[in-house]
């Protein structure tokens, strides 16, 4: 995955996975006019889509709002010409909804048969579409809170000296990409402390196990998950996918 400022959009499909990103520049969004802006939300997004982002009281927010939905259209779009080998549809056509209650209340789906997942930090919004159900987290480096430190915490032990030495922002990356590809965003429990990180390889794929309460609320369908974690530049990415 590329993360560059000055690029407004990158696509890519992650080898060995069944995967689509789409990363949209926020910095590039910030310095366009506000007709520019406009005319890009008049392309991309359906007309209550429009109206519901001009709506939004935050400039900031308006800005982050735009470039997730940007980013999801442009990762199913993408998916669907490359990976379903069909037609894309055309943004103004491809309404981005979130459900509106329960635990999973937030999560973002498409009238496709697709999966998508969002995540922004400082200057990018990421998306990823698959067949199957994904969760995605980018984090900016920062220094974390004495707090947040010790809820990421690794105990020593057998096999933990390589985890020990994951970054605290990319652990973070992790336990969210895992409760975001189950849609649970951090509402189970104790949110972070509910997803323990038992492994980290040298390719970037970690393990993890759940809590009770999480366990109590995980789908058992048969698949397999798949989990990477890795820095990227000045960010810690994460991801996990449904095989």
């Amino acid at each position: 995955m590329v993360l560059d400022a000055a690029r407004p959009l990158w696509l890519g499909r992650p080898p060995g996975t069944p995967l689509t990103l789409a990363v949209v520049s926020l910095t590039w969004l910030r310095a366009l006019s506000a007709p520019d802006r406009r005319a890009l939300a008049g392309r991309h997004l359906t007309q209550e889509e429009a109206a519901f982002g001009a709506a939004l009281p935050v400039p900031k927010r308006r800005t982050e709002w735009l470039a997730g939905r940007l980013a999801l259209k442009s990762a199913v779009r993408a998916h669907q010409r490359y990976r379903l080998r069909c037609a894309a549809t055309p943004g103004g056509r491809l309404p981005v909804r979130t459900l509106a209650d329960g635990l999973r209340a937030g999560k973002p789906y498409v009238a496709a048969p697709v999966e998508v997942a969002l995540t922004h930090a400082g200057d990018f919004a990421v998306a990823a579409c698959g067949p199957r159900p994904v969760g995605v987290d980018l984090e900016r480096h920062r220094t974390v809170m004495p707090y947040l430190a010790r809820l990421l915490t690794v105990p020593d032990g057998p096999g933990t000296e390589r985890l020990r030495r994951m970054p605290l922002t990319l652990r973070w990356a992790a336990k969210e990409a895992v409760l975001k590809h189950y849609g649970f965003g951090l509402r189970i429990g104790g949110g972070a402390r509910e997803v323990e990180l038992t492994g980290w390889a040298h390719d970037g794929r970690f393990t993890w196990r759940p809590s009770a309460a999480l366990a109590d609320h995980l789908p058992y369908d048969g698949g397999r998950t798949v989990c990477l974690a890795q820095d990227i530049d000045n960010y810690s990415f994460a991801m996990v996918w449904q095989t």
